[in-house]
């Protein structure tokens, strides 16, 4: 078993490489691929720059040249839903893009169904297992993820909320789960909210960045711990 992790920033990878044992790094189409173990299990991380096509990119990456069975998209968001507070947790149930049009992805390939790709079912039930062993002031919720190559303003808020009602938008996710469907690779996400309607703007996201990506990398070595546990 290998599990690909995937951050958009180095500071959301950033406190995984302090976690890895043993790793080697491996160059390839301008990326750098963390390879070693956590908790006894194979991992390979890396950041792969903002945006959908970056996020995609590393995600192939990830299962044709390492062969990753799993595939974990950990990091930040913004809160949409008003009952997400700054440091709270989106983890996905699924996931899809506010920024392409509904019909590309159902009337074209992959022929979706609906214009959602839906997170593991499996990997989502470990991951309710794993938050109740950690002790955390702020709050985790299980819900949509929408993605999109725009950081949210007032503008744009009140229609992506009224065509999709997400609990959080960034600008990676959807990409990386459209990924994995096309090749059947087990898929969750893991947003920790920087900024949100409230506290708005790139400087929140700014200062909270770095907390956020703590935050995410510890509810992501819950999961991987409750997994291995399942698994052994």
């Amino acid at each position: 078993m290998k599990i690909g992790i995937v951050c958009a920033t180095d500071d959301e990878l950033s406190p995984f490489l302090a976690m890895i044992d043993n790793y080697n790094i491996t160059k390839k189409a301008m990326l750098k691929f963390y390879e070693g173990e956590i908790y006894g299990m194979q991992v390979v991380t890396l950041f792969s720059g903002v945006c959908k096509v970056n996020a995609a990119i590393a995600t192939q990456i990830l299962i044709d040249h390492f062969n990753v069975n799993i595939v974990i998209n950990a990091g930040t968001a913004g809160g949409m839903n008003p009952k997400l507070k700054i440091f709270d947790t989106v983890i996905s149930t699924e996931v899809c893009y506010h920024d392409v049009a509904q019909d590309t992805l159902t009337e074209f390939h992959p022929w979706l169904k609906t214009v959602f790709f839906k997170a593991d079912q499996d990997l989502i039930k470990i991951s309710k297992r794993a938050v109740k062993n950690i002790e955390s002031k702020n709050k985790v919720f299980w819900g949509r993820i929408v993605t999109g190559e725009a950081f949210i303003t007032d503008m744009g808020r009140k229609k992506i909320n009224d065509e999709f009602a997400p609990l959080a938008v960034d600008m990676e996710t959807a990409s990386i789960a459209h990924v994995c469907y096309v090749n059947k690779i087990p898929f969750l996400s893991i947003r920790c909210i920087t900024d949100t309607a409230e506290h708005k703007g790139v400087e929140n996201f700014e200062k909270n960045c770095v907390k956020s990506s703590i935050i995410a990398k510890n509810m992501t070595l819950a999961i991987l711990k409750e997994y291995r546990n399942q698994h052994k």
